[in-house]
């Protein structure tokens, strides 16, 4: 089994470290000081009080890795379009394409049924570039729930988790999400296959639609957000308004609001990752993970007030620090 890991920072990195170790042909396609790094000392992951090493070939050139049986994108979202030429030479007949990516996939409605089935979602996927350049019928669906760090370049510092719950948008347990899943198994990673995927793609987007702008606007971090009054009622109320979009196309979420907030406090003192981007200067994901579900929204005539309001604010708030 070949696998590239496109965009091999903290998760991807542990992803494909564990895969590595587990005997799987891994590459990695990633740049910078980490990139000098890994091609120097192996990719190193420190995890469960031990480092592991591992040699995986590393490249910024995706041409010289060649066709792959599946493709990890582990990129931040909102700069997937832009390398969708560059991937093609790992493009195979054949090759998976596995979105580990947050918030609202560029296949979302492949094979969605109803109305809206085949439809692309401008705030994800402008003008359509993933879904004509890679094809819908490529996509696996993966939900990161774990956390992991780059503790230095080369060096990735797991936090904690390792379930990446997997899926075909139509459902079914075809033989390559199967092989997949295996492949994690076998890699001390939890990877169910899932029926519905979408269902966990919104449980996971629905605390990051309102903790990461309300954190990258106040700087708290996540127990203050759900504990505080104020921001725990306006976290509930992006909440319930995403969730009545949710749910107008079939999705079902298995924890209700309160339980789903709780969860997201018992992490404790955590910077979500749209804070650590900010203060870092680096983008946001914001279309993503608000204006996308405001699209969705708008798809189906379903109003958004309290998600506009903020979208609008942490818009002004990254035109601001860009200013700076």
């Amino acid at each position: 089994m070949k696998v590239c890991i496109y965009g091999a920072g903290a998760i991807g990195g542990y992803i494909g470290a564990q895969l590595a170790g587990a005997g799987v042909d891994v590459s990695f396609v990633a740049r910078g000081p980490h990139l000098a790094a890994m091609q120097a000392n192996g990719v190193k992951l420190l995890i469960d009080g031990e480092e592991r090493v591992q040699k995986v070939r590393c490249t910024s050139d995706p041409r010289e890795l060649g066709e792959q049986d599946y493709v990890f994108i582990t990129l931040k979202a909102h700069s997937v379009p832009g390398v969708v030429d560059l991937m093609q030479p790992l493009l195979g007949p054949d090759t998976a394409i596995v979105t580990g990516v947050n918030g609202i996939p560029y296949w979302y409605f492949y094979r969605h049924g109803g109305e809206l089935a085949g439809t692309t979602l401008q705030s994800v996927d402008p003008g359509g570039r993933q879904w004509s350049g890679f094809g819908p019928e490529r996509a696996i669906g993966c939900v990161l729930y774990p956390a992991a760090e780059i503790a230095a370049p080369g060096v990735i510092r797991h936090v904690y988790g390792k379930k990446f719950p997997l899926g075909e948008p139509d459902g079914t347990r075809s033989e390559r999400v199967l092989r997949l899943s295996e492949a994690m198994i076998a890699a001390d990673l939890e990877a169910p296959v899932r029926e519905d995927i979408r269902n966990e793609i919104w449980l996971k987007l629905w605390g990051n639609l309102c903790f990461n702008p309300i954190s990258a606007l106040t700087h708290a971090t996540l127990d203050v957000i759900t504990s505080d009054p104020g921001t725990r009622a306006l976290s509930r109320q992006m909440m319930l308004e995403a969730k009545s979009i949710a749910e107008r196309f079939g999705v079902h979420f298995r924890v209700d609001v309160e339980r789903r907030i709780d969860g997201a406090g018992a992490v404790g003192a955590h910077k979500t990752s749209m804070l650590q981007d900010l203060e870092a200067g680096r983008a946001m994901e914001i279309d993503p993970l608000l204006t996308v579900v405001q699209e969705m929204g708008r798809l189906v005539g379903q109003p958004t007030p309290m998600i506009d309001a903020v979208l609008s604010l942490i818009k002004q708030r990254e035109r601001m620090a860009q200013a700076a």
